[in-house]
């Protein structure tokens, strides 16, 4: 079994993160690719922090999910979804642009970062973005069926790095509305598809909304995974 020897990286101090590019995944969701001073390891699974300083000295920050797979290199890509009123995500949407530079901290999180052992993604909506890198991840190491992703969004137009979510490790359920051609009417994800994507033993990652979460931990806990081997991590609103 494939396996990552100790634990996830603990965070560093806060440092300069230069913005060196800009993407934009959907109507309400752009991808920053941040350059750190130095290579900073990580797990996929873990998050940096975002922090803000105004002139007054006023600070806000907020925690985004890394995107890009564990690398050698110094930078690291975070996808934020942009919401109503958000007071750094909106600021990240309007504000920055590539030369910026941002004050970030990480890699944080241990109870949420991938090992390596055979696993299953379950995302809803923009909880794809930590379940991405894990993808990234084996995808990367040459072994496509060691993490498996089914993605549960509304809409094609919701779907975030939809060019990469194909071949047979990655699946998507729309529940609202469907692209042209697509075989499966739209509707929320079944019992017999998590059966179907759970091919052998493997541990379970969810992430997205209260809602969706509690719906696919069920879903798991049923087709016969111990609640033990489920992690979850749920989004909300944080601006």
């Amino acid at each position: 079994m494939t396996t990552v020897s100790g634990g996830p990286p603990h965070p560093g101090p806060w440092q300069p993160a230069r913005v060196t590019g800009i993407r934009r995944e959907t109507p309400t969701a752009k991808t920053f690719t941040l350059t750190l001073p130095q290579p900073r390891s990580f797990w996929a699974g873990q998050y940096f922090v975002v922090r803000l300083t105004a002139p007054d000295g006023y600070r806000a920050q907020r925690s985004y999910s890394i995107a890009s797979a564990p690398s050698d290199s110094a930078e690291v890509d975070l996808t934020v979804e942009i919401l109503p009123g958000g007071e750094v995500s909106g600021f990240l949407n309007e504000a920055v642009e590539v030369g910026d530079v941002l004050d970030v901290r990480g890699p944080i999180g241990g109870d949420f970062a991938w090992d390596l052992r055979p696993a299953l993604g379950l995302a809803g909506g923009s909880g794809i973005v930590p379940l991405m890198s894990m993808l990234r991840h084996a995808r990367k190491l040459g072994q496509p069926g060691l993490f498996r992703l089914v993605v549960s969004v509304r809409s094609p137009e919701e779907l975030y790095y939809a060019a990469e979510i194909q071949g047979p490790d990655a699946s998507i359920v729309f529940t609202r509305a469907v692209p042209d051609g697509h075989v499966r009417p739209p509707g929320r994800l079944m019992a017999r598809e998590l059966a179907a994507a759970l091919d052998g033993d493997r541990d379970v990652y969810v992430c997205g909304s209260t809602a969706f979460c509690d719906a696919a931990t069920q879903l798991a806990a049923a087709a016969g995974v111990p609640v033990e081997r489920i992690r979850v991590e749920r989004f909300g609103f944080s601006g």
